[in-house]
């Protein structure tokens, strides 16, 4: 007999108001994430918390929680809670316990707690970058916490319908103990025990009357996996998707012309070195003329104060904000390696010189959305462009090429596709684009294009390979680049190291880089106050 032990009040109280604002902190990482990141350091704090807590509860079940009446007493609970009557759950739960409900309640608080060791482990790999070990654990911890909950669903309605049976069996064989013994012993539903006139509801209760008169047990098992399959992917959605509509993009305020970026010839004076000579000495020595100098021009580029598009001050966007920020959103698909480059920094490089050429305020780091997660942008909130590369397969389906073909016609967003290292990555994208765009045919951009000249002239098209030629492709709505296709790793210039290519042609990959930001920005602004002006 283990000893009589009662729950701590106190801890139960601390844990539900660390589980409130835990809920508060989760849902602002998740869903209303913007370009400010300094509330990312007093989350991580709080998210850390869940360390010293879920150790103090494990401990905590290792040996206070027992019950006297085993995994029934556990079971009544359990009930008592659902129905509401918290009071009286934990009376029940203040009793000496046998190992079996010893061992389920210790599961519980394992099982909870994983979820917040989970939760903090997705959180600290997505602060420190390590977005491969994100996906990985974000992925297969869902999986796991699916299998998780639906093992104690089963379990509990296990329980809870043995536990219905036996009072049933109970009132009916009031004064026959072996029969009532071999009800406990034997858990069944048949057609002989169907109380007379009574009708439940009760789903828990296999002889709830929507669970038919034939195999009851089949069907509440079936019901209830339903259910929870159900409830499960509401929450999935809800955490992943419809909390989207509050990740809100906002352009940096500010206004401009679309111009090339001011350049200006410096002439240097270098004189050469002027030797002094013993007019004495044997050796013979040609002296240069004392005013003789050598002029050497360089060109150096000055970077415009004012890059950006409408009648705003300052650089930046009109329809942009104060708080506004450009952002580099990397798009995760199914089928390939969306993730290259990205622990060499390649989006927060091309950011940083972003920031730097065009003076415009820009976010700290690289972000990644899903397909599905651009369907929650506001048309005037949404990323007017995302940027995606690879070398392998690009997987799809239907509903996510439909969702791309919004973002692109009725949010007036952008594809930025850069070939990461194959010719298979050329012939995926232009597969892609067909389901995105069947009604549209990819075209050669020239070098005099827009997107080619402003803010910087590109003299040709830079590249660090040519996988898929050594064009860039486009595509075209009402005259717009709806997609800008790289054939040559452009993301692989951005990255630290540079692949090792030469410096001009780094310089150009970035100068390029900045062009196609600016013009998805531009662009979008121009429709931004098109539809104030409606």
């Amino acid at each position: 007999m283990f000893p009589r032990l009662t729950l701590p009040p106190k801890l139960l109280k601390q844990t539900a108001i660390y589980v409130a604002v835990w809920l508060v902190c989760l849902a602002d990482w998740m869903w209303w994430r913007s370009a400010e990141t300094w509330r990312v350091w007093p989350e991580g704090l709080w998210f850390a918390l869940s360390l010293p807590l879920s150790a103090y509860w494990m401990a905590w079940a290792g040996w206070l929680c027992r019950f006297d009446d085993g995994e029934q007493a556990s079971v009544e609970a359990l009930l008592k809670l659902v129905r509401g009557q918290f009071p009286a759950a934990v009376m029940s739960a203040d009793q000496p316990a046998d190992e079996s409900a010893f061992l389920v309640r210790r599961h519980l608080v394992w099982s909870v707690a994983a979820i917040f060791l989970w939760q903090f482990s997705v959180f600290f790999t997505d602060v420190l970058g390590l977005h491969g070990a994100r996906v990985g654990l974000a992925t297969w911890g869902t999986v796991s916490l699916f299998f998780l909950g639906l093992v104690w669903v089963v379990w509990f309605v296990e329980k809870a319908s043995r536990l219905y049976e036996e009072r049933r069996y109970a009132r009916r064989h009031q004064g026959q103990p072996q029969i009532f013994e071999f009800a406990r012993s034997a858990h069944r539903a048949t057609h002989d025990d169907d109380p007379d006139g009574e009708r439940i509801y009760n789903p828990l209760d296999p002889h709830a009357w929507y669970f038919g008169r034939r195999q009851r047990k089949l069907n509440q098992s079936l019901s209830w996996l339903a259910g929870y399959s159900f409830c499960f992917l509401i929450a999935f959605l809800v955490f992943t998707q419809i909390g989207g509509c509050s990740d809100l993009y906002e352009m940096p305020a500010g206004g401009g012309q679309q111009a090339q970026i001011a350049q200006a010839v410096k002439i240097q004076k270098l004189i050469k070195k002027k030797f002094v000579v013993n007019p004495f000495s044997a050796i013979s020595f040609k002296v240069p003329p004392i005013d003789e100098i050598k002029l050497q021009l360089q060109e150096i580029t000055q970077h415009a104060y004012t890059v950006g598009y409408g009648e705003g001050s300052g650089a930046g966007f009109a329809g942009g904000t104060s708080k506004g920020k450009v952002r580099f959103l990397r798009l995760e698909y199914s089928g390939g390696d969306w993730d290259q480059d990205m622990s060499f920094f390649s989006g927060e490089n091309m950011l940083r010189e972003y920031a730097l050429r065009t003076k415009q305020k820009t976010n700290d780091k690289e972000e990644t959305r899903t397909i599905a997660a651009l369907r929650a942008f506001p048309a005037e909130k949404s990323p007017p462009f995302v940027y995606i590369t690879g070398e392998r397969n690009i997987s799809i389906s239907a509903n996510e090429a439909k969702t791309l073909r919004d973002y692109l016609i009725d949010k007036h967003g952008m594809l930025f596709i850069d070939n990461g290292g194959s010719g298979n990555f050329h012939n995926q994208v232009l597969v892609m684009m067909r389901q995105v765009l069947p009604k549209v045919s990819p075209s050669r951009v020239p070098l005099d294009d827009t997107i080619h000249r402003i803010p910087y002239p590109i003299p040709f098209l830079p590249y660090v390979a040519p996988h898929g030629g050594k064009e860039a492709l486009g595509w075209r709505v009402d005259g717009r680049l709806v997609a800008y296709y790289h054939p040559g790793d452009i993301g692989d210039a951005w990255a630290d190291g540079h692949a090792g290519v030469k410096p001009e042609i780094t310089e150009f990959c970035y100068q390029l880089g900045v062009n196609v930001i600016y013009y998805a920005h531009a662009e979008y602004s121009k429709w931004l106050s098109s539809r104030m002006k409606k």
